[in-house]
């Protein structure tokens, strides 16, 4: 086998790392960013249609149309995925993915139209500034509208725009969470994701074991590391139950069955358990959506598939932390970002 990437390892490595969700064959996506404060929607799409799955492993999700991944039923395709803030109005935000869809003619053919089938995944951002703003159907037409295959932007972005993690000792102590994606190709196969993060648990390299950002100590200069906090008796703040979420979109243009798009699914979670601790939580909705385009005209086996879509999350969700930026909500402490914690040289 031949492949085009090698495994990053130090933080320089996970910033370094060229690879992206743009790359695979048959899938483009893009952000809007909502400017009056953090929030925002992104957007897979893959408007010639594509096989798709979905793993739902957090206790408290919010989701649109992921009945019809099932393997045994009907629909045997989609052409989009939507990623939101918003918590449960974000949901609207695939409405105006649809929108686009028909528009461009993609969509399931019932003889008298087109309907586009978008799944769709949301976020709780809505502690970051008004709530009354979260994204419409006119934020998804938007973010479709600047879709693109070039690398999308990555860090507090989209639907990583308002997202916070570490909040397991409340959310003033809590860091900027984000949006990232990475992408591994073998035998001219790629496999890419694009993540949204928003974990309720701290975020570590999932090569080295560095912690990267999360709940930080009680003056907020330095990380607190929840993990040991937990282990030591520590006893974490009262969570609101689905206040917290890790979305996400791994993607192939390998040929797989619908069958095999839920099983990559089920393996990317693989990923954010390396990235993330803890992780799938009962205040967590962590969502991942496969998608197979089968454009690349190839087959891969599933146990390299299966690696490949768990390595491209794990990186994805460790630059959603690193490229995170602060964003200023007013009459809000600004939540720093993993860059501010960093010890120089790392």
């Amino acid at each position: 086998m031949t492949a085009s990437h090698t495994l990053p390892a130090s933080t320089a490595d996970l910033l370094a790392h060229t690879g992206h969700i743009g790359l695979v064959q048959g899938i483009s996506a893009g952000h809007f960013t909502d400017a009056r404060r953090p929030t925002g929607c992104s957007v897979v799409l893959c408007p010639q249609g594509a096989v798709g799955g979905v793993d739902v492993r957090g206790a408290a999700p919010g989701t649109r149309e992921t009945d019809l991944l099932h393997p045994s039923n009907l629909v045997q395709q989609v052409h989009g995925i939507v990623l939101a803030g918003g918590s449960a109005w974000g949901l609207d935000a695939a409405g105006g993915a649809v929108r686009w869809l028909e528009e461009q003619g993609a969509g399931l053919d019932i003889g008298v139209g087109r309907i586009p089938l978008v799944p769709a995944a949301v976020l709780f951002d809505v502690m970051m500034g008004d709530m009354r703003i979260r994204p419409n159907a006119a934020a998804g037409y938007a973010a479709c509208q600047a879709a693109g295959k070039l690398r999308p932007a990555e860090g507090s972005v989209g639907a990583g725009a308002g997202a916070v993690v570490g909040k397991l000792f409340g959310h003033g102590r809590a860091m900027k969470g984000g949006i990232g994606t990475a992408s591994f190709t073998v035998d001219g196969v790629t496999v890419g994701a694009l993540v949204a993060c928003n974990a309720l648990g701290d975020v570590y390299n999932p090569y080295t074991g560095e912690l990267l950002a999360g709940a930080r100590q009680a003056d907020g200069k330095a990380l607190l590391d929840a993990r040991q906090a937990l282990l030591a008796g520590q006893e974490p703040r009262p969570v609101l139950a689905g206040s917290n979420t890790t979305i996400g979109v791994v993607a192939t243009d390998a040929r797989i069955t619908k069958a095999q798009a839920h099983r990559l699914a089920v393996v990317a979670h693989d990923g954010l358990a390396r990235a993330i601790n803890p992780v799938h939580t009962m205040s967590d909705g962590d969502s991942l959506f496969a998608l197979g385009t089968g454009q690349s005209g190839k087959q891969l086996g599933m146990m390299t598939l299966s690696t490949l879509a768990a390595e491209a999350v794990a990186v994805a969700t460790a630059r959603a932390i690193l490229l995170a930026r602060p964003m200023p909500v007013a009459g809000q402490p600004i939540l720093p970002c993993a860059s501010d914690l960093r010890q120089p040289g790392l």
